[in-house]
């Protein structure tokens, strides 16, 4: 399994969020394109973003960051690899918008005795991979989903082990993208409500996952990141995937399940997500342990401001638009921060909340879509008050 940055998308992936849901505010997706783009059109679209805004001259390309370090007088200090050789620059202000989705998690604990291939989903690239062996995918999350169909089509028998069960989403409900549905509501119900609604609304589109021999979901409908895919049920109710539960040991190529099911595997592919690490910062920080006002700010940092550091119910872009839109305007001197015991307090008792629905899993990097695009604006006109009014902490001010 390889371990380091690069993309992991690959050829069959498409959006798991609706267009409308995911395109940014100022620059929308073409109308005629489909409700879920393939990924080379949003990498094109993304291109696109960059010219129409003029970005290019500012990007330098093959450049890998090394490290992020405060300087004695206050600065920072950023230094990065590049083509020509190392690099250096002093700044007052760092963005860090480097994203989650980079360092492979391996599986934990790694399992010992097994000696089929193994390869993680960061560096799948195509179905031809999986092609006419018995193929093992691991892991609940919408790449298991999308890549156990792939196996399904080509693989001479295809396996999907849930240590939990999840919510697996159609992407269409009532004949509309079901994120669509959820933000409908999101803006007249709580999000307890919304969860009832859209339990009801999936038990009664989809069924009960048991019965296709899914485990039952862990958890509750929004208090995890949804796993969308219109393929997989299909698949399992035709026996094209044969569904096991965790993972208990392994020996040789023969893989034994906890409900004591063994199967012989040539490949397992590992769908166990990314580790949440930002190793050019000094100290390296854990993503998920980075004390942040309103998920950007840096409380024990000044001018450090962490961008797309999160996990959304929804899609990323319109969060990172929004979150680069409050940096702007603390930057612009148009936007100023409450004190710093009143931003601790305000984390504190979000945190506290987000435990209550998300337990300890990244309790600090969670959020919800639609309430936190609410947050955001709200915090970006609050923040003008203050500095109109002479309040809070401006950018001009931080020493």
């Amino acid at each position: 399994m390889a371990d380091g940055p690069g993309s992991g998308a690959y050829r069959t992936l498409h959006l798991d969020t609706s267009r409308t849901r995911t395109q940014f505010a100022d620059f929308p997706m073409p109308d005629d394109w489909p409700d879920y783009p393939r990924h080379d059109r949003i990498l094109g679209y993304l291109t696109d973003y960059a010219d129409h805004f003029g970005l290019r001259p500012a990007i330098r390309h093959g450049h890998v960051v090394t490290g992020v370090r405060r300087s004695p007088d206050g600065d920072w200090s950023v230094t990065a690899s590049g083509p020509a050789g190392p690099v250096s620059v002093r700044t007052s202000a760092v963005v860090v918008a480097s994203g989650h989705n980079s360092v492979p998690r391996s599986p934990d604990p790694v399992l010992a005795g097994l000696t089929s291939k193994q390869l993680h989903s960061h560096d799948y690239r195509e179905p031809a991979q999986l092609a006419g062996q018995r193929v093992l995918v691991v892991g609940g999350g919408n790449s298991a989903m999308d890549i156990a169909a792939d196996a399904a089509q080509v693989a001479e028998r295809t396996i999907l082990s849930l240590r939990r069960g999840v919510w697996v989403v159609p992407k269409y409900l009532f004949g509309r993208p079901s994120d669509t549905l959820n933000g409908a509501l999101a803006k007249r119900l709580p999000w307890r409500l919304r969860q009832v609604v859209s339990q009801a609304t999936l038990r009664l589109a989809a069924g009960d996952p048991r019965a296709r021999g899914l485990p039952a979901p862990a958890h509750g409908f929004l208090q995890d990141h949804p796993t969308l895919s219109d393929l997989l049920l299909t698949r399992v109710g035709h026996g094209d995937i044969a569904v096991r539960g965790a993972i208990a040991g392994a020996d040789g190529a023969v893989v034994e399940f906890a409900d004591g099911r063994r199967d012989e595997v040539d490949l397992v592919v590992w769908c166990t997500g990314y580790r949440a690490e930002i190793p050019f910062l000094d100290p390296p920080a854990a993503g998920d342990r980075v004390p942040l006002y309103r998920h950007v700010f840096h409380l024990d940092e000044p001018g450090l401001f962490l961008v797309g550091l999160m996990q959304s119910t929804g899609a990323a872009l319109p969060i990172v638009e929004a979150q680069a839109r409050l940096v702007a305007a603390h930057l612009a001197g148009d936007h100023a921060l409450p004190t710093p015991a009143e931003q601790r307090a305000d984390r504190a008792a979000r945190l506290r909340r987000a435990h209550q629905r998300w337990g300890d899993r990244r309790t600090a990097m969670r959020i919800d879509f639609d309430a936190y695009l609410a947050l955001a604006a709200d915090e970006l006109r609050q923040g003008r008050r203050r500095r109109a009014r002479g309040r809070g902490v401006a950018w001009t001010e931080v020493p």
